[in-house]
């Protein structure tokens, strides 16, 4: 049952100083605006998204400035609702894409919500989920019921690495059945798109990583071939794999140079290429663009989730056709979280780290 959200302060990880300590501290409960719902969180993701808002990274998180709460993979309870929302009641169990779109730009008035002129996000525009409560707004549009048979771990495991790739391989990267492709990248998000085109009856699923534990496990998740990014040969072993001549769909989950090079040079002539890594920092790839006119290859970006489509994932999961909670490695509470994403300076884990405990008793 959802807790009172009265005026009792709430429990939240909460950062200074970019790159300082995440310390779990007593603060108010946001207020809602009359188009959005309190939430009760359930479990929350630790993301590497978070660890870049918190390195200073982000733009939106510099702008909102700080302190500063991360969180952005979530599913709770609804426990207070705004006056002018019609959909939700309090004790539904929700959740929602972190993209959170206006409706009114131009880009939502011809679908393309990813790219919301005003888009609003839980973690980054405002603060986020590694707390006991978040507040949503835009409700009725961004907000989704979750199915009985799907439980928050599983629902809270979709909100940024299974929807987003779900947009790189389904949407943008249209993967058919029977086809090939190439993942460079055996993280969060590229272990989700091993995932989702097994889901899809991809023919030949290639991950490749310089991780030996990433690759053991995009195996176990349903890749068919897995090749060692350290080797000199890399792309020549991709290429063979897939017919020789490279996949169908090559994606870049990592966001690297090398990795977007690599996935632009093992597309198939004619092929699709999809950057959905963010890269960081000043060391830009070198796109071979004499063979992306010459092979006539498409590169295409993707970002995001459309809340939209929310309820065809969560169908998916509903139906075991998909289980997220498959790379949920430890579920932790909300002290521990806070310290997964410090220790993130040391590199990313393999699978997702859920928080599913916010009320320390002693703080």
């Amino acid at each position: 049952m959802p807790q009172s959200s009265s005026n009792r302060p709430m429990q939240a990880a909460v950062y200074r100083e970019f790159g300082g300590p995440i310390r779990i501290e007593h603060v108010p409960i946001p207020p809602i605006s009359p188009d959005g719902v309190l939430v009760q969180v359930m479990a929350t993701g630790v993301c590497r998204s978070d660890w870049h808002g918190w390195k200073g990274h982000d733009d939106d998180v510099k702008e909102h400035g700080l302190p500063f709460v991360p969180g952005h993979e979530l599913s709770g309870i609804v426990v207070r609702v705004g006056r002018s929302v019609k959909q939700f009641s309090v004790g539904d169990r929700v959740t929602a894409p972190f993209i959170l779109s206006c409706g009114n730009c131009r880009y939502c008035h011809r679908n393309r919500t990813t790219v919301c002129s005003n888009q609003q996000q839980p973690g980054f525009t405002y603060w986020g989920s590694f707390a006991e409560y978040v507040a949503i707004p835009r409700a009725d549009r961004n907000v989704k019921r979750i199915p009985d048979s799907v439980s928050f771990v599983q629902a809270a495991s979709l909100g940024c690495r299974f929807t987003t790739a779900y947009r790189a391989v389904k949407q943008q990267g249209q993967l058919q059945q029977g086809e090939s492709i190439a993942i460079f990248g055996a993280g969060g998000v590229g272990l989700s798109c091993v995932m989702m085109a097994a889901s899809m009856g991809a023919n030949i699923i290639v991950a490749i990583d310089l991780s030996n534990e990433g690759l053991e496990l995009a195996i176990q998740l349903g890749a068919t071939h897995v090749v060692q990014a350290s080797a000199k040969d890399c792309c020549q072993q991709v290429q063979r794999i897939c017919g020789g001549d490279g996949a169908d769909l090559c994606v870049d989950a990592a966001g690297f140079a090398e990795t977007c090079e690599n996935a632009v040079l093992c597309t198939r002539p004619a092929g699709r290429m999809v950057q959905v890594g963010l890269p960081i920092g000043d060391h830009r790839p070198q796109v071979p663009m004499g063979r992306v006119a010459g092979k006539e290859i498409e590169i295409i970006g993707s970002h995001g989730f459309a809340a939209d489509d929310l309820p065809e994932l969560l169908d998916m999961v509903a139906t075991s056709s998909l289980d997220p909670a498959k790379l949920v490695r430890r579920e932790v509470s909300l002290r521990e979280g806070a310290i997964e994403l410090e220790n993130m300076d040391k590199g990313s884990p393999i699978g997702i780290t859920m928080i599913v405990r916010f009320n320390e008793s002693k703080l």
